[in-house]
């Protein structure tokens, strides 16, 4: 075409705009009416309103005028300066006027374009700015401008040499074209938009989706980018602010049929673009994910393929060739397409599952909710991965994530449990088989966090099932293999010595048990060591109790808990938790109303399984070895002819060591099971409490430290259900019914050797006011202690230890040591001389150890004794104090060390609690004085240290009485093992602070000045003992020790000021005061101001000692 005969061309087009179209303004009326609807229409509100902006020309024949000239020029001379002056003149034009000279404005612009030969970049990027402006106010009103437009656009950015490639331009270019073409779709008029997608468009359209496909895979981010807004507003799926068509059913399928034509395309671009590097950043892959997915969406949707199949096949037949390009959507081409299309949505969820940015995690959401949605039945296949990919994001770190994910859960949940989606649950139900059966073998070779993800997959199963899961666990088959998946799974971990190590704490002094709550242990498994892991099997647990049979699932795991011992910790675990769930007790919120079982049914259930777990050979399992008979059996051992051949296997210790370990765990899942079940209960448990405290107390004295916390929270658990404060709250309220049984079986100890435990738990958690009822039971026990000292010593020591502890708790010694003070001073006021010397000589003899009944009975403070009368009120104490005393002489000497260690700890309580009573108390420390010489002078370190304790204790309260024996039989031998002992220490390596050695060292030099105090010694005791504390103000030796001899000598320093400032300043004397006259000599010392070893510690007690 010529430029003469376009312009001629044109300016008859002028004529006919000015004369033919512009005074027919029904368009202009109806566009200022704002009479268009917005729903048919492409184009916004803002588009298509009425500006009154100043300056804007409104009516179209002045508009027309305005812009004539400015087309002219550019049709004649197209350059960017041209271009862009009738930019500026658009400017000031208004949108109606604009919409009715749309036509006339774009063809210079389209002429431009069509001008043959090489074309300046920058005119057609000018040009498209100008056309998009156009389009972005305008709106296209007929099918023949927006295909020509359309045509026109990919012309310009296809290569001339070769149309199926993008043309090689500037990026700057490509986007602008890019805009333009996204531009025009968007101001498509109502149903012309629907023209597109019309078989006769196949090939143009075709054409089109591929270059746009072919700019997306580009490296630069703002083509990929643009190139995929066109394909989402392509395929209807635009996600911007502007109002867009929304299309009837049969539009929709007329665009579902179109785009199955470039499917394979379409998904396998898409998928590479989305699995790309990563380095083209999120949005990028984003964009792409929702053009791939809302394609699939559109062209296999279940509500378009239920009849497409009848509507494709009546096409019209003129179509010719273009027949050929079409997808007959039928059966086979569906799961011929679901085949591919896993395929390609495993590579996207592989690429994106854990990608880095969480919007793309976000948008894989999207993603398996709008396939789940609109193509659960076309893409059966995919069903499996998508559920997957939802379960695997409900654990995501992003919570915006998890919250997207948990709310499409409970929607796919709620529709696979409508009575139209049994293929959904029938193909759930061959996927939770599949994975039960995998589950051991992936829990033997994948690490934790893939365990996780698996179990996450299999409880989200579950959870979208719902009800469905009792019909699944119907099957035999569903059932053995989850309960064998869940028992291999759990399997423990046993081989940790610490567990058979831990000693509770109801068996050590001053851990009292009323301020503590529930606790817990942490479990150790064979096969991870993630306790989230745990926490989603306990949710598995429960979520198959929630919704399965409760008692088909209940009979079955009792069944494999008696079948072998192998899978009973396993099978009680998940017991507990399926009785939790039942109860609906530590489940979120459920997804549907269905009620929790009853209580009479969870009552009978739960009946049955403590039955099981309380009877005796799974209750009474050994948790420590009896040292009694071991001791018996290793010198039977070494007597025998066979000992050489038993020490050559030392695998025998070991196991005996993880038999312990494993009842230890078996006795703990069991208490926790009751702990749940009584939590699930609530107010129904008391019918059951009466059976069941009996044996949880006996395990709450038990000496394993896990056996007795887990009673203790068990313990608690009942506390809440029933109603208590406490536990001493509810052993006061059922102590009648507790002892009745405790009376019954202390007269039967080789059948029921752990009624001392129960007694001993209660005196742990209850108060004085059960003293009353317990106070022939305990004269009961040492009867019986009377009569089986060897076999039975070590049980009711544990027992007398924890009734000494508990009177230790009720009765505290400080308002009766006010009291006696208060005595004290009274009887001091009235001084009697007669009493002082026969308090003297009664003293003496005392000491001498010359104890007579008339001593005895001697009223040493008359006056005082009948106002102390009227204090001896509830003595109970006092009597068990002093019986259980009594016992403990006899067994100072047991050859067991931990009795005898307890039987110290016993006896150093009783000391404290007759403390008041001295009549009481100092003919039973007369009597208990030879075996408790033999533990501080000749036994093992560990009785010595704590045989020197009681000592210190007795000191305390006996004073006088002990003075003589201590200074004579004790203090020489206790000086003189440590003055050899500091010779050790002062060359020992640091490791020898972890001795035995050095412990004991340290206690006996801390406890040695009170102990002087508390003697009153004097003279040679206190050389004696100077001596051999003088060495440990060494600055060699360990700095405890050197702590402990300071605070030694500020004690004695209270004895004898003069002797200690001797002692020290013999050792270090920097300049010597001079004498308070000039006839006395200074006093003769033999140390110097030279600095040596003892310079730092004297020089410190020396300044503080002033």
């Amino acid at each position: 075409m010529s430029g003469s005969f376009a312009v001629l061309c044109y300016t008859g087009f002028h004529y006919f705009i000015l004369f033919f179209i512009l005074p027919h303004g029904r368009y202009a009326n109806r566009l200022r009416k704002g009479e268009l609807d917005q729903k048919r229409t492409g184009c916004s509100t803002e588009a298509l309103s009425s500006y009154k902006i100043m300056g804007q020309i409104e009516e179209p024949k002045k508009a027309f005028a305005f812009l004539r000239p400015s087309c002219v020029l550019l049709t004649r001379e197209p350059s960017v300066k041209n271009v862009d002056g009738l930019k500026a003149r658009l400017q000031h034009v208004s949108n109606e006027a604009l919409q009715q000279l749309q036509d006339y404005v774009l063809f210079p612009l389209r002429f431009v374009l069509k001008i043959p030969g090489p074309r300046q970049e920058a005119v057609v990027q000018a040009v498209m700015e100008v056309i998009r402006y156009v389009l972005e106010n305008s709106c296209v009103r007929t099918w023949e401008s927006l295909r020509d437009l359309f045509s026109d656009l990919c012309l310009c950015l296809c290569s001339p040499d070769d149309p199926g490639k993008p043309a090689s331009v500037s990026e700057e270019l490509k986007v602008a074209e890019l805009g333009c073409l996204d531009a025009l779709l968007h101001a498509a008029y109502g149903d012309v938009v629907f023209h597109l997608y019309e078989p006769s468009m196949l090939p143009g359209l075709g054409a089109a989706v591929s270059l746009l496909l072919a700019l997306a895979q580009e490296k630069v981010r703002i083509v990929q980018v643009a190139a995929l807004k066109c394909l989402q507003t392509l395929t209807l799926q635009c996600d911007c602010s502007q109002i867009h068509v929304d299309p009837s059913p049969e539009e929709s399928r007329l665009i579902g049929s179109s785009l199955a034509s470039f499917l394979p395309g379409i998904t396998q671009s898409l998928s590479h673009v989305i699995s790309g590097d990563v380095r083209q950043g999120h949005g990028v892959t984003v964009r792409a994910m929702k053009v791939w997915y809302g394609t699939v969406g559109i062209a296999m949707a279940d509500s378009q393929l239920e009849d497409a199949a009848v509507t494709e096949a009546a096409g019209t037949p003129e179509l010719g060739r273009i027949r050929e390009l079409m997808a007959h959507r039928s059966s086979d081409w569906t799961s011929r397409t679901s085949e591919r299309l896993l395929i390609l949505l495993q590579r996207i969820i592989s690429h994106t599952s854990a990608h880095q940015h969480w919007r793309v995690r976000q948008e894989l959401v999207n993603l398996s909710n709008y396939l789940l949605s609109n193509c659960s039945k076309s893409l059966g296949e995919c069903t499996g991965s998508l559920l997957e990919t939802l379960v695997g994001a409900a654990n995501d770190e992003e919570p915006s994530v998890r919250d997207s994910c948990s709310r499409v859960l409970k929607e796919v949940a709620q529709r696979s449990q409508s009575s139209s989606c049994k293929d959904l649950t029938n193909f759930l139900s061959e996927n939770l088989l599949g994975l039960a059966s995998s589950l051991p073998r992936l829990m033997r070779a994948s690490d934790d966090q893939r365990k996780l993800f698996v179990l996450n997959i299999f409880l989200g199963y579950l959870k979208i099932l719902g009800p469905q899961i009792e019909m699944v666990l119907n099957s035999a088959v569903h059932l053995q293999r989850i309960s064998k998946a869940l028992v291999q799974l759990l399997e423990m971990d046993v081989t940790d010595v610490h567990v058979v190590e831990e000693r509770s704490l109801v068996s050590q002094p001053g851990t009292g048990s009323e301020n503590q709550g529930p606790v817990s242990w942490r479990k150790n498994f064979v096969y991870f060591r993630d306790e989230q892991i745990i926490a989603v099997v306990q949710e598995i647990c429960r979520m198959l109790g929630r919704y399965g049979n409760v008692h088909l699932l209940v009979d079955h795991f009792l069944s494999l808990y008696k079948e072998s011992s192998v899978y009973r910790k396993q099978s009680a675990l998940v017991l507990n938790e399926i009785i939790t769930g039942a109860a609906g007790v530590c489940l979120e919120a459920c997804l549907d109303q269905r009620r929790s079982a009853s209580g009479q049914d969870l009552k009978s259930l739960v009946s049955l399984i403590t039955e099981e777990y309380t009877s005796a050979e799974n209750w009474n399992l050994p948790t420590t070895a009896d040292r009694s008979m071991t001791e018996d059996q290793d010198e039977k051992t070494a007597k025998s002819p066979g000992n050489l051949q038993l020490q050559a296997h030392p695998k025998t210790r070991s196991l005996t060591i993880q038999h312990f370990n494993s009842n230890i765990w078996q006795i703990c899942i069991q208490l926790d099971g009751i702990s749940s079940f009584a939590l699930a209960l609530g107010a129904d448990f008391q019918l059951l409490l009466m059976a069941l405290l009996y044996p949880v107390l006996e395990k709450a004295g038990d000496e394993s430290l896990m056996v007795s916390l887990a009673a203790t929270s068990a313990i608690w658990s009942m506390c809440q259900a029933c109603g208590y404060d406490s536990p001493k709250h509810l052993i006061n309220s059922n102590a009648d019914y507790l002892l009745n049984d405790i009376t019954l079986n202390l007269g039967r100890p080789s059948v029921h050797p752990h009624a001392p435990q129960v007694l001993a738990a209660m005196f742990e958690y209850s108060d004085a006011s059960l003293l009353p009822l317990l106070g022939d039971i305990v004269e009961d026990v040492l009867a019986a202690l009377d009569l089986n000292y060897d076999q039975r010593a070590p049980l009711f020591g544990a027992l007398i230890h924890s009734v000494m502890k508990a009177l230790i708790k009720w009765f505290p010694t400080s308002a009766r040591k006010e009291r006696a003070a208060t005595i004290t001073k009274m009887a001091r006021t009235e001084f009697n001389a007669r009493h002082f010397v026969l308090e003297h000589k009664r003293q003496k003899e005392l000491a001498e150890g010359a104890w007579t009944d008339e001593l005895e009975e001697q009223d040493v403070y008359p006056p005082c004794q009948q106002e102390n009368d009227g204090e001896k009120t509830n003595l109970n104490h006092i009597s068990i104090s002093k019986n259980i005393m009594e016992r403990c002489i006899h067994l100072l000497s047991d050859p067991r060390l931990a009795l005898r260690l307890k039987v110290l700890d016993v006896v150093e309580n009783c000391v404290h609690l007759l403390s008041e009573e001295g009549d009481e108390l100092l003919p039973l420390v007369h009597r208990c004085w030879p075996p408790l010489l033999q533990r501080l002078t000749n036994d093992h370190p560990l009785a010595v240290r704590r045989a020197f304790t009681v000592l210190c204790t007795m000191g305390e309260t006996c004073k006088d009485f002990l003075r003589k024996r201590v200074s004579k039989e004790v203090m020489p031998k206790l000086t003189a093992s440590l003055s050899r002992q500091a010779v050790v220490s002062s060359k020992a390596a640091p490791i020898y602070t972890q001795t035995l050695a050095y412990k004991l060292q340290l206690t006996v030099v801390e406890g040695l000045g009170p102990l002087c105090v508390s003697l009153d010694l004097a003279d040679s005791d206190l050389d004696l003992v100077w001596d051999a504390c003088v060495p440990y103000l060494s600055s060699c030796q360990p700095q405890k020790l050197q702590d402990a001899c300071l605070s030694t000598f500020h004690a004695l320093h209270q004895l004898d000021p003069d002797s200690c400032w001797l002692t020290l300043s013999d050792l270090y004397s920097p300049e010597p005061d001079p004498p308070p006259h000039c006839d006395l000599w200074p006093p003769p010392l033999r140390a110097s101001a030279q600095i040596n070893e003892f310079t730092e510690n004297v020089q410190k007690l020396l300044q503080e000692l002033q």
